[in-house]
């Protein structure tokens, strides 16, 4: 059985390089964005609209609400389960997005760990709002080496680290206790466009998310009863979008520091996917007809037919 990745930096053109395999090849689409997975993020997380999806089936899109949380851990099993369902039809899944520690636990898999304890979660949510940074400083007493793997700043993941120290009494488990994906060839590509046309891209990419809409999907995520704490809030242009609403930030500001820091976050998924040396590396953008010719090759040459 095949599996295809794509991935890459936020707006280099994954999802349409995605749709073009899946129609070369028979496939389905298989989320690999951690933000993609909630109802009512779209117009920030560029996810593709249903009428542009050329009537391929799309997976673990709008599967969650703002209230809710998602480790990676449970995303890859979530994902194993659609892969092989999909393979199961006989068709091809194809993970596409830029959430690469989702991507590394889908295919490398993560060490066997507790699910989660929501009352234990809320006691320790509570204690970090009432003291910031207790939580890191409780785990730095507690476990020194996950603390000094996660930043101090990373409330989610020192809750996680806590919560399973807790339950368990022990540290984390090493990554060598994981299970990798099995019975499953994957071709892996990766869009690396020109450096400075992506910057000019993803700056008229989020002038253009603000003027059709962005604004408006805030107001409406707020009606529909969240309240802005909750962890797609803290994404890309909504947390900007949330603090102009509240008065921190003027409407230019809030897409300036958009700008600023969406392309900080592509330099880092750079980074993040260059360390992988099984990833076929593909010099444009996704929706270039060059880079479909060469991307549809590579995965030939991989052993895809149709």
């Amino acid at each position: 059985m095949f599996l295809a990745t794509v991935a890459g930096p936020t707006g280099s053109g994954k999802s349409t390089l995605a749709l073009c395999l899946a129609q070369e090849f028979g496939g389905e689409i298989v989320n690999c964005d951690s933000l993609q997975l909630y109802r009512g993020f779209d117009i920030g997380t560029a996810k593709t609209p249903p009428g542009d999806r050329r009537g391929i089936p799309h997976h673990l899109f709008d599967v969650l609400t703002s209230q809710e949380n998602y480790s990676a851990g449970e995303y890859a099993r979530e994902a194993r389960q659609v892969i092989a369902e999909i393979s199961g039809r006989g068709r091809l899944p194809i993970v596409v997005g830029g959430t690469g520690f989702y991507l590394r636990a889908l295919l490398e898999g993560l060490p066997a760990l507790p699910v989660r304890d929501e009352g234990l979660r809320k006691r320790l949510l509570a204690r970090e709002q009432l003291r910031p940074g207790s939580l890191h400083r409780l785990l730095t007493r507690l476990e020194t080496g996950s603390a000094a793997r996660i930043h101090a700043n990373d409330v989610q993941k020192t809750m996680r680290a806590l919560e399973v120290r807790l339950l368990t009494q022990q540290a984390l488990p090493p990554p060598a206790e994981a299970r990798a994906l099995e019975g499953y060839a994957i071709i892996k590509l990766g869009l690396d466009p020109d450096r400075n046309e992506l910057q000019q891209r993803l700056e008229t990419r989020t002038r253009l998310m603000f003027q059709t809409g962005l604004m408006d999907e805030v107001r409406s995520l707020l009606a529909g009863g969240a309240t802005g704490n909750e962890k797609p809030f803290e994404a890309l242009g909504y947390k900007q979008a949330l603090l102009h609403l509240r008065g921190g930030l003027t409407l230019e500001q809030a897409v300036e520091s958009t700008i600023v820091e969406t392309r900080q976050y592509a330099k880092r998924q750079r980074t993040w996917f260059r360390r992988d040396p099984e990833i076929h590396w593909l010099a444009g953008f996704g929706e270039d007809a060059e880079i479909v010719a060469h991307a549809t090759q590579a995965a030939r040459c991989g052993g895809l037919r149709r």
